[in-house]
């Protein structure tokens, strides 16, 4: 079984994106600048509304990991797609990318892949309509101990909390990690997330993980305060390493007895969904290769500015390129 440097747990989906004004967003009844659980049939009307889609594969953690492996990363993602057509459209167009998609699709799967209609704004606003589809179904099963096991940095999906077998999936996921040497952590998601499993987060986050990514709010969230300096204080006393990004204002990098604020260069997003994802996957490109904390924050943010100079999740440039002109590697 191959050893990556990376590995990713996390919803599976297909991002399938159109541009329309807000006059189209209200004829269809769709909440600007949100993301909205919806159901199948209505999936399926707003997928036939959409015009000159593009499709991409997606997830947030799935989009970092995609990132890690555009820097030169080996990385590989775990998810659950079905056998149908978006289901191999997703798995082939991961591998393409550079990153393993270690589960093949599910023949005879409970439920059709998952995917997210994404309306986006002339102001560069996503509207974001997801259904979850098969990827919420994610369980241990679908976690290969090897790979678990011999990866030295897995990366977790708050998302996939919601559900008593995916805890399961990221303990045991952890835990192997752990036990090979390497080390684990999460992306907090969403508030709600955490306001759902707040008890459940804190657990896993203090016994079993190494570092946690989260931004404002969702680190407010973890201790239900309204300070952010107290739920940054809060959090590492219970986990190794945080990390909080704060938009405009920066980065802060927490580690023992030792705390970063790392400024950004403020820039008008074109679309500014994916830029945590793009922050994490150059922080953790730069923890993988043994750079400090400071260095870690400064690739975070290069690869969250590019993300949001275009539309979509993923960096369109070459981001080694990009980070190498900025003097960090």
């Amino acid at each position: 079984m191959k050893t990556y440097q990376i590995v990713g747990i996390g919803n599976a989906v297909v991002d399938v994106i159109s541009q329309s004004d807000d006059s189209f967003l209200a004829h269809m009844g769709i909440e600007k600048g949100i993301m909205q659980l919806i159901e199948r049939d209505r999936g399926e009307v707003l997928y036939g509304a959409m015009e000159n889609r593009v499709q991409t594969p997606g997830g947030s953690v799935a989009n970092t990991i995609a990132g890690a492996g555009a820097l030169g990363l080996d990385a590989a993602f775990i998810g659950r797609v079905h056998d149908d057509a978006l289901g191999h459209f997703y798995a082939n167009a991961m591998n393409e990318d550079g990153v393993d998609f270690v589960n093949p699709p599910v023949a005879g799967g409970e439920l059709p892949t998952s995917r997210s209609m994404i309306f986006v704004s002339p102001d560069g606003e996503r509207s974001m309509n997801t259904y979850l589809g098969i990827s919420s179904e994610l369980s241990s099963a679908d976690v290969p101990n090897a790979v678990a096991g011999s990866a030295q940095i897995m990366f977790l999906e708050g998302y996939l909390f919601d559900k008593d077998k995916g805890k399961s999936a990221f303990m045991e996921a952890a835990r192997d990690c752990r036990k090979g040497g390497g080390k684990s952590g999460i992306a907090i998601s969403d508030p709600f997330c955490v306001e759902r499993h707040r008890a459940d987060f804190l657990s896993l986050i203090e016994h079993d993980l190494d570092f946690v990514i989260g931004n404002e709010d969702e680190i407010k969230s973890l201790f239900e305060t309204d300070d952010l300096e107290v739920g940054l204080a809060k959090t590492a006393a219970i986990c190794p390493l945080v990390v909080c990004t704060r938009s405009g204002d920066g980065v802060t990098v927490i580690s023992g007895n030792i705390r970063l604020d790392v400024p950004v260069t403020r820039v008008v997003p074109v679309d500014a969904t994916g830029a945590g994802d793009q922050f994490a996957a150059g922080f953790l490109f730069g923890l993988a290769t043994g750079r400090d904390l400071e260095t870690c924050a400064k690739i975070g943010n290069i690869c969250a500015a590019e993300v949001i100079s275009h539309i979509g999740p993923r960096p369109e440039s070459n981001m080694l390129e990009l980070i190498r002109e900025a003097g960090l590697l």
